[in-house]
């Protein structure tokens, strides 16, 4: 079976993006809008999470919030919302026969919310970012620690629920602002797939959306260079295990090397039989699992492989990491294990289209960021990749002074982590004269 996807504007500008697929028998709205912590400053960080959490604490057609979660909750729904560095969205799955039903409620909650309760809503957020720090308040969050050590001085280093002290501050006024100036008609995507029909999506959008104010898209700043490494960033944290993370920079999601470290991440890490879980954990016991991923922005991408061990396996689990990157490097991948990483790249892409919720995500994220792509396109460009061509672009990203290292535990087995992230065995030599960069441990972690 296949699918049909229609992009459409309607007046307001607000732009409509339809994905038939009448052999299902479920459907997805989704609603994208181009805000996350990325638009927003130290002074109101955690806004746009903020803004997220109050818009289910009802509407002006909707201020009953049992009711509006019940009556999407009956037609096969359930509301929900999440914001990222670069984008929010919200979005329910929903029985094919009631869409107009769950289009009608996200219309309100986001063109009229009541914003009401925010002292209520503070304290629920101030829990929930409880988990990314230890008892003493600091940071622990790989992600968080990465983010600020890879975008100095950017708003990408800005933290997604923002800081304790941020969040605090947040006033009516702020939200307020904030809702006003991002929750405009260029700035939304609003995405239906599955069992649904474009010009009664249509239909719906312009009736739920009418009172979304006109206004334009967003456009970001795009974040400066890393500072060369090889950089390590240690928190000290009393627990079992140390948890790391490496990151090098990469570029953004439609560059020309972005299928084949598309290529890169599948060899690495896509099963057992890849290389990262058979070296570090198959072969060797070193870790109980390791993950390799692609994060992208329409603007800047990181390649990032995570794991956790005993603390005094940590440098080798990292040198294990830095060799197998090495190889990539070093020796070009072999006919068949090429031929099978690609294999299962168009393979997970033909799955996607099977699930209403991948659909709408495909295709509402990228015509929030860029031109619409096809998956066939996607993994034609993935096909076209030679073994010359993997190695060349492995050898591009995977060097010394690309690299950052965030580590979180004990201090046990950490001078030889810095001397393993030091000399990062494996990887290729600054092409400007060698000044390592390995940062001091973090005052977060002393005390």
């Amino acid at each position: 079976m296949s699918f049909n996807s229609f992009r459409d504007v309607l007046p307001s500008g607000l732009r409509v993006v339809t994905v038939e697929t009448p052999h299902l028998h479920t459907a997805l709205l989704a609603i994208y809008v181009r805000t996350g912590s990325r638009h927003e400053a130290e002074a109101n960080n955690g806004v746009s999470h903020f803004l997220e959490h109050l818009f289910f604490r009802g509407s002006e057609g909707w201020p009953d919030t049992v009711k509006m979660n019940a009556a999407v909750e009956e037609v096969g729904g359930n509301l929900n919302g999440v914001t990222t560095r670069d984008h929010g969205y919200y979005y329910t799955p929903i029985h094919p026969a009631h869409l107009r039903v769950g289009m009608d409620i996200l219309g309100d909650m986001l063109t009229r919310p009541r914003l009401t309760d925010m002292e209520v809503e503070r304290q629920i957020i101030l829990e929930e970012m409880l988990d990314e720090v230890d008892e003493k308040g600091r940071d622990i969050d790989l992600d968080n620690l990465s983010q600020r050590l890879l975008f100095p001085g950017h708003p990408l280093a800005l933290k997604i629920a923002g800081t304790r002290e941020s969040v605090t501050a947040l006033t009516h006024a702020q939200v307020l602002e904030h809702f006003a100036k991002h929750y405009v008609a260029g700035n939304l995507v609003v995405t239906a797939a599955g069992r649904v029909n474009r010009q009664e999506v249509l239909e719906m959008t312009e009736r739920a959306f009418a009172r979304l104010p006109l206004g334009p898209g967003n456009i970001e700043v795009a974040p400066p260079s890393t500072p060369s490494g090889p950089k390590l960033h240690f928190v000290a944290h009393d627990e079992s295990q140390t948890e790391f993370r490496i990151n090098f920079r990469t570029v953004p999601d439609r560059h020309e090397d972005q299928p084949a470290l598309q290529i890169i991440r599948r060899l690495l890490d896509d099963g057992l039989s890849s290389r990262l879980p058979f070296e570090i954990v198959e072969r060797r016991g070193l870790a109980y699992s390791v993950h390799a991923s692609l994060d992208t922005y329409h603007d800047a991408g990181l390649f990032e492989i995570e794991a956790a061990s005993a603390p005094e396996k940590a440098a080798q689990v990292v040198e294990e990491s830095f060799r197998v990157l090495g190889a990539l490097c070093d020796t070009e991948v072999g006919e068949e294990e090429l031929s099978r990483a690609k294999r299962r790249h168009r393979m997970l892409l033909e799955f996607a289209q099977d699930s209403p919720g991948e659909l709408a995500g495909w295709f509402g994220v990228n015509e929030l960021f860029n031109a619409p792509e096809s998956f066939s396109h996607r993994a034609d460009l993935v096909d076209a990749q030679s073994a010359a061509r993997v190695r060349e672009v492995a050898r591009r990203y995977f060097t010394r002074d690309n690299l950052t290292v965030v580590a979180v535990g004990q201090r046990k087995g950490l001078k030889a982590l810095e001397r393993v992230v030091q000399e990062a065995p494996g990887l290729a030599a600054p092409k400007a004269p060698e000044t390592p960069v390995l940062a001091a441990v973090s005052g977060l972690g002393r005390g």
